[in-house]
């Protein structure tokens, strides 16, 4: 069953009258392409819209989780309440990444000032911890049964981590100084680990890297140079990545 109804046309369009109207449609751009022709900004702007069309055509069978069999279904831990919600969002992400999107985010409970930030009470991570430990592992083993771990790099990260020191009784504050990102597949090798806190988990002492090495190490992946990607904003120009010791080789195959 469907679970975004909304991506589906009504019943009463059929394959025939949709592909009249489509074509009504490029006729009607036609001149405006014509005219336009040489607009980088307006001709990005028509192939980002061709690329929602091709993604809102193909949609419905995406989230479509029907043809998926139990076993799968399990190893997310869908239709189990604590890990149904996040295990379907993985499981959607594989079937995108199958079905050729090349880049997925997820941001588990809310994001921003979500359920992960716990200043009040850091026993509100243990329910989230259990929510997305099978879903994460399952994704990672999916992808991999299907031959598609190696060509897919699956990042687990945060935007920083929390003190070791209580905040309001039993909550922590946020912490820049150390935290943990998780990396596996695309190119990544299985079992290491890169760096370590100090023993009080507040700063990283041992091999410490900046956000910006995660970034740059992501880039690489893809097959892209950090340092040749910069972008002009207001007249001065900006690196996209900005420097720091670059690609974590340590953690590549």
């Amino acid at each position: 069953m469907c679970r975004s109804p909304n991506l589906l046309r009504p019943k009463s369009a059929g394959d025939s009258e949709r592909e009249r109207e489509m074509q009504a449609l490029f006729e009607l751009d036609k001149q405006f392409r014509d005219d336009y022709a040489i607009e980088t900004e307006i001709a990005g702007r028509a192939r980002a819209f061709e690329l929602a069309a091709s993604m809102m055509l193909k949609g419905p069978a995406i989230v479509d989780f029907s043809t998926e069999p139990d076993h799968v279904k399990d190893l997310y831990g869908i239709g189990v309440k604590e890990t149904d919600d996040f295990g379907r969002q993985l499981l959607l992400a594989r079937r995108l990444a199958e079905n050729g999107v090349r880049f997925i985010q997820i941001c588990h409970a809310g994001g921003g000032n979500g359920a992960w930030d716990a200043h009040s009470d850091m026993k509100t991570h243990a329910p989230l911890c259990r929510a997305v430990d099978k879903p994460i592992s399952g994704l990672i083993r999916d992808l991999k049964q299907r031959g598609m771990l190696d060509s897919t790099l699956v990042v687990f990260t945060s935007e920083f981590g929390r003190t070791p020191w209580s905040q309001n009784t039993t909550g922590h504050d946020h912490n820049a100084m150390g935290f943990t990102s998780l990396l596996a597949g695309g190119g990544v090798k299985g079992g290491v680990v890169e760096g370590a806190t100090d023993e009080v988990g507040y700063r990283a002492v041992e091999n410490p890297h900046y956000i910006t090495d995660l970034q740059s190490t992501i880039l690489k992946q893809m097959g892209l140079d950090y340092k040749k990607m910069d972008f002009v904003l207001n007249g001065r120009p900006f690196h996209l990545v900005e420097e720091g010791l670059g690609p974590i080789d340590a953690i590549l195959t």
